[in-house]
């Protein structure tokens, strides 16, 4: 018999010790924890999981029984797992619901920083706009806005009379970013909540009107903005943006991992900065490796949407506010974003508007 007895509260601070798979948030925080029992030295842990979690049953419930057990006093651990309560509608909160008047929502994310994920985005944003939709862009990368320096606008946001705020026009896009409510060298230095908070208000209370497409820029990595995404508005679908080295293709895969177990389709993966063409004798050099990204397609199961080379002409497009596929359209790369976008939308055009899912939270 131990001889220390196990208080709930010490249970409930082992389990905030365990994340969720995939995010830097605990089991608790998610609202997976429904009943905690102590009796005699033994503890009695009882998890709900939604249907979209019952993958992650074995790694949860290892994790909780390896965090108990080395609590002093534990004599004992029963891990019960639950499915979905009965009724559907009575279990957490609501459902995330369609943005009035947006057909596809689509996000643009990447596992690790300095790939060119936000170039990816305005580029593919503009070339569809170019192709005849009516497109929204999205910073959401909260840390590094960088979407109003790529596509040329430099104002403070306006308030429509219902206190909405009032999108940018650039380039025929509609353009939102946390970038414009902040200085261009103030830090964003916000815990998790006010992220969140951030993120739901871009994304609510702009006025969007009709969008066939909004793209959604999101910050490098998996956490808080990613989940509170998922949570506030149904995907059509992801696309994940790397480099050909071996350590971008490794954040590709936690990326992509995070997306299927938030039920999220991945449209495609984009590899950036693929190769060097020569401008002198136009000879193509892999820079990095080659055949990273078609690899990482094939073992996920998903289209490689496009190859786009190492280009200065890219930065210096985007610093000038006008995106490569506009000012340089017939150029090899102008091009290589119009194809990327022309698959995208035989992507979208397959799919169904997506269905609200059901998230703990």
């Amino acid at each position: 018999m131990p001889s220390r007895k196990v208080s709930e509260a010490q249970v409930y601070e082992a389990l905030k010790q365990v994340q969720y798979p995939g995010y830097q948030r605990d089991i608790v925080a998610f609202g997976l924890v429904r009943r905690v029992e102590v009796q005699d030295g033994h503890v009695r842990v009882t998890l709900q999981l939604g249907a979209a979690q019952q993958d992650l049953v074995g790694r949860i419930r290892q994790a909780v029984e390896e965090a108990l057990r080395a609590l002093p006093g534990v004599a004992g651990v029963t891990v019960e797992v639950q499915g979905p309560s009965r009724p559907a509608a009575a279990q957490g909160p609501p459902p995330p619901a369609p943005l009035p008047g947006i057909t596809h929502v689509i996000a643009v994310a990447s596992g690790k920083g300095g790939v060119g994920k936000s170039t990816v985005a305005t580029n593919l944003a503009v070339a569809l706009g170019m192709a005849g939709l009516r497109t929204g862009l999205l910073d959401a990368d909260i840390y590094g806005p960088s979407i109003p320096l790529m596509m040329g606008v430099n104002e403070q946001p306006r308030l429509t009379s219902a206190n909405r705020i009032l999108p940018f026009i650039s380039h025929g896009i509609k353009v939102q970013s946390l970038g414009f409510f902040i200085g261009d060298h103030a830090p964003v230095i916000w815990r998790g909540p006010m992220v969140m908070k951030a993120v739901q208000q871009l994304l609510q209370e702009t006025e969007w009107g009709e969008l066939d497409v909004l793209v959604i820029d999101l910050p490098p990595g998996t956490g808080d903005v990613q989940l509170t995404l998922v949570q506030t508005v149904p995907l059509s679908g992801a696309i994940l943006v790397t480099t050909p080295q071996d350590l971008a293709l490794l954040d590709v895969k936690r990326g992509a991992e995070m997306f299927k177990q938030v039920n999220t389709p991945l449209l495609g993966i984009v590899e950036n900065m693929s190769y060097f063409v020569c401008p002198d004798c136009g000879r193509e050099t892999e820079v990095f490796r080659k055949g990273g990204g078609e690899k990482e397609s094939q073992r996920l199961g998903v289209p490689l949407l496009g190859r786009l080379p190492l280009d200065p002409a890219v930065c210096e497009a985007g610093d000038s506010g006008v995106p490569i596929v506009l000012e340089q359209p017939d150029s090899k790369v102008g091009k290589a974003f119009q194809a990327i976008a022309a698959a995208v939308l035989e992507a979208l055009t397959a799919r169904p508007r997506p269905t609200p899912l059901r998230i703990i939270n």
